[in-house]
């Protein structure tokens, strides 16, 4: 008979194999699944309140429900909030920058607006109103009208005053249209170029509020311009030589109307008293 011996260390490894194999082929016993339920809340002070509840039906199927607080949206129609602060403003005309409140950027915010016609640029960040009946069309203010406009927008309401030529246009005394607008103002300005036809606006230094004006009426509203006496000595005081032709037809279509007596006055209020004899003595 013949005996196997086996090799040394074979029984204990065979040993352990099959104690291995019986374990990996014994079979786990399943778990049993049990409905759980879950509730979960925000910590106290959230801004919102949020419960989440967990139904476990069977195995494989979760049904999850979440309860929120709908979030509430505001938008704010900003055409419309520029639309009733120009007609609130002087002259329906303001600044660029006192539209930070509305927009980040008001500059490119109102270059938007003025191509749809909403708004019209006069000058570099100075944007008037358009009037409702000429709305997305291509209208623009008259020149007396945007001088006006600007000068209110830059120094503020019934502080300027339309003088010289501009003012002989407001009172029909000048038929033919001219590129400058004069208005006078109380400090120092560069001329400022406008932006939406071949003309500028020339700052004239006077003291404002020794000028004889009046209230006219344009079409955004309304603005000082000088009296005609005012006017007349303005003109003939800024043109000694009688060399401005339309100067001197300013001149020639307001005197019947001017009153002698106030003429006086206000020669002698302005140190215009030469002048005036000057211009009394020609007709």
């Amino acid at each position: 008979m013949t005996a196997i011996v086996p090799w040394p260390g074979q029984a204990c490894a065979t040993k352990r194999w099959s104690v291995r194999a019986q374990r990996s082929l014994r079979p786990r016993p399943r778990r049993r699944a049990r409905p759980s339920a879950c509730r979960w809340a925000p910590r106290r002070g959230s801004p919102s309140t949020c419960a989440l509840n967990v139904h476990q039906l069977r195995e494989d199927t979760i049904t999850v429900h979440f309860l929120v607080h709908v979030t509430k949206l505001c938008m704010v129609n900003t055409e419309r909030e520029v639309r009733r602060l120009l007609a609130r403003a002087p002259m329906q005309t303001v600044r660029a920058p006192s539209l930070a409140g509305l927009y980040s950027h008001p500059g490119p915010e109102l270059a938007i607006l003025n191509r749809r016609g909403v708004v019209h640029r006069l000058a570099h960040g100075i944007y008037c109103a358009v009037p409702p009946e000429h709305a997305g069309g291509g209208w623009r203010p008259a020149l007396e009208t945007a001088t006006g406009a600007v000068a209110t927008a830059l120094y503020g309401a019934q502080v300027p005053v339309l003088t010289g030529l501009t003012a002989a246009r407001m009172h029909r005394a000048l038929p033919r249209a001219i590129g400058v607008g004069y208005v006078a103002v109380p400090t120092q300005r560069r001329p400022l170029r406008l932006t939406d036809r071949e003309g500028q606006v020339r700052f004239v230094m006077r003291a404002v509020g020794e000028l004889d004006a009046v209230a006219m009426a344009t079409e955004l509203g309304h603005v000082l311009v000088t009296t005609p006496e005012q006017t007349v000595l303005d003109l003939a005081r800024a043109d000694p030589r009688t060399e401005d032709l339309d100067a001197q037809e300013a001149i020639d279509a307001l005197w019947p109307s001017c009153d002698p007596a106030v003429l006086e006055q206000i020669a002698g209020h302005q140190r215009m008293r030469a002048t005036y004899a000057r211009v009394a003595a020609k007709r």
